[in-house]
């Protein structure tokens, strides 16, 4: 079931830059000045290229449009005719990242859907296998959440409850089912989650380590497995430990 879920939920999908510019295109059309979608969706793609790469090596906030100008090879006229501003830049990045999650983790595969264990175990590899393959996107959104204006911060919040959400769901049908013993659903799910964002945030200390993503993802769904069919202690065992 792993290779057909696989193919199901990445190979028929476009991760390319040039793909995500052009989702990013449709969707903001009114707002980009220039018309031809093909040199948009090409010029769209350099300064978001660029956005990524500066934030990066020397943050987002203080990074300038001037600095972007210069890394994309446009003038600081060519890239307001696409982003109004550095917000708008934000929220195009930003929104792209978040409608890709949701499109991919709301939609398991039917034979995953149907068994708890199954669906935690297809979650994980969705969510690292995506970030895997939006890394620059994901580290972005990631690392600059704190400087994004309110409106987009409050968006960073909202997705990842939205992520722990289906996690928790998944894990409270498990023990409805009998497939997990564990207490606290909403902790676990939240416990979880931190370990799916350290791939693509901590990269070069799993690159160091010789850390492959099938290592990484059997090891998170071992680990996350194990800790959830542990059964829940009682309070005299809490109290001893």
């Amino acid at each position: 079931m792993r290779i057909a879920t696989k193919e199901r939920a990445y190979r028929d999908r476009n991760y390319s830059a040039a793909s995500r510019c052009a989702r990013i295109l449709a969707r903001h059309r009114n707002a980009i000045a220039v018309r031809k979608d093909d040199l948009a969706t090409a010029n769209l793609t350099r300064i978001i290229d660029a956005t990524l790469r500066l934030s990066n090596k020397k943050g987002f906030h203080s990074t300038t449009v001037r600095d972007l100008a210069k890394a994309s090879g446009l003038s600081m006229g060519g890239v307001y005719s696409y982003v109004a501003s550095k917000e708008a830049l934000v929220s195009m990045i930003l929104g792209e990242v978040l409608a890709t999650v949701d499109e991919v983790l709301a939609a398991p595969p039917p034979e995953a859907a149907a068994d708890p264990r199954a669906h935690l175990r297809w979650i994980i590899d969705a969510h690292i296998r995506l970030s895997e393959a939006m890394q620059p996107w994901f580290v972005f959104c990631f690392m600059e959440a704190k400087t994004f204006p309110a409106r987009e911060r409050q968006r960073t919040v909202d997705a990842e409850a939205m992520t722990e959400g289906l996690i928790g769901e998944i894990i409270a049908r498990g023990v409805a089912a009998g497939a997990f013993a564990i207490g606290e659903v909403g902790l676990s799910a939240a416990l979880i989650k931190p370990l799916l964002q350290d791939w693509y945030v901590k990269r070069a200390k799993y690159r160091k380590r010789g850390t492959t993503i099938e290592d990484y993802i059997a090891a998170v769904t071992a680990f996350a497995e194990r800790a959830l069919t542990a059964p829940p202690m009682d309070a005299e065992t809490r109290r001893r430990a």
